[in-house]
């Protein structure tokens, strides 16, 4: 494949994803057709089949190239630390302004009422990311992974919480909020220079 076919199926598979992603607005997945996502795309049904085989594994699409992004924004938070306090409101706040940012998407996949087994993507997404650059700063009687994966997926109802309050407290509000109740379970965290 040439650099230009690769650029026109991106630019095609990025008008397809859009495409979704604004008829979701209006209707759930179960009522949409794959006509109505081509039409809303500007191409044809054999386009989208030379690309995704339904609209689930469209949707699946949005959803790992969202978590790749996720992760680039958990990353965000503390590439230029060397360790940071588990009250620092700063180190959530890039997390909060991504969900904000993406409002939609973020509400289908912490949900989880779209494409099963998203909510579990979402904390693995960043279990990984805790895991693969960050150590805590004091012993702990609880194994890392699981006080990893306790704080992940705790985070996750803060997440819920705060969708189905529809985004009413601005991220950096939510960012505090969490900081404070990260607070209370652990001191801080070192940040693993290779990750």
């Amino acid at each position: 494949m040439t650099n230009s076919e690769d650029r026109r199926t991106m630019r095609t598979q990025k008008k397809l994803k859009t495409a979704l992603l604004t008829l979701l607005k209006e209707k759930d997945l179960n009522r949409l057709s794959i006509t109505e996502v081509t039409q809303q795309a500007g191409c044809n049904r054999v386009t989208f089949y030379s690309h995704y085989k339904d609209l689930q594994e469209l949707l699946a699409a949005i959803v790992d190239d969202y978590l790749e992004e996720l992760q680039a924004y958990f990353r965000k938070s503390f590439q230029h630390l060397e360790r940071f306090s588990s009250s620092d409101a700063e180190r959530h706040l890039p997390i909060f302004e991504f969900l904000y940012q993406n409002q939609r998407i973020s509400s289908l996949v912490i949900k989880g009422e779209v494409l099963p087994g998203s909510q579990n993507q979402f904390c693995d997404s960043l279990f990984q990311v805790s895991e693969q650059s960050l150590r805590l700063e004091e012993a702990s009687d609880v194994e890392v992974p699981a006080l990893n994966y306790f704080m992940t997926y705790g985070s996750l109802g803060f997440f819920l919480h705060w969708i189905n309050e529809d985004f009413k407290e601005e991220p950096l509000t939510m960012a505090q909020k969490l900081a404070a109740l990260h607070g209370k379970m652990y001191g801080g965290a070192v940040v693993i220079e290779e990750y």
